[in-house]
């Protein structure tokens, strides 16, 4: 019964929403990242920001084909949380980008992860990877967000996110006293 409702609820919410990601950002959009990237310090290599802001396009919308959302992430986290999707939660696409930015090996840019814990009791935590010039945390760097819009990538100045209050990982996982943090930032 409960896949029932919720193949119904799928259905219904892909004909109102009919979210698709764009297939790896419109060339100015990709162009912009780019910029954005490279004026985050002289040091930023503009091939690597080239390279990173392509990528980062590429792989949101690898990443919502391979999760299939078909839905408003919400929506999807409901599918992923009963079951009947396996992956498409936040921190799976903050996992599976930084993963993929980190196999470029840059070496002007590093690959980190930040936590945005709830303002107010209606919200839920969030997780995003993050791209900062070597030796920057996530203050100086830029979020690269696919799982908000359901695969069509959201970017910005850590700083200046206007949803989300931004924190390194390891610091959330600290504070919460997790038992087991991983070595990845």
């Amino acid at each position: 019964m409960k896949s029932i409702v919720v193949s119904l609820l799928l259905i219904a919410t892909a004909l109102v929403t009919g979210c698709t990601p764009h297939a790896g950002g419109r060339p100015d959009e990709v162009s912009q990242l780019r910029h954005a990237i490279e004026n985050l310090s002289p040091d930023v290599d503009p091939a690597e920001a080239a390279r990173a802001a392509q990528i980062a396009y590429n792989h949101a919308t690898a990443l919502a084909k391979e999760y299939q959302v078909t839905t408003s992430p919400i929506l999807h986290n409901t599918l992923v949380n009963s079951g009947v999707r396996q992956r498409g939660l936040c921190y799976h696409y903050a996992e599976d980008m930084q993963a993929r930015l980190q196999r470029e090996d840059f070496q002007s840019l590093t690959i980190l992860r930040a936590i945005a814990e709830p303002r107010n009791s209606f919200r839920i935590e969030h997780s995003s990877a993050v791209i900062a010039p070597k030796g920057a945390d996530i203050y100086g760097g830029i979020v690269l967000d696919p799982w908000r819009y359901g695969g069509n990538l959201y970017w910005s100045a850590t700083s200046k996110d206007p949803r989300y209050d931004w924190e390194p990982r390891l610091t959330v996982l600290r504070r919460r006293g997790a038992t087991r943090v991983v070595a990845s930032n």
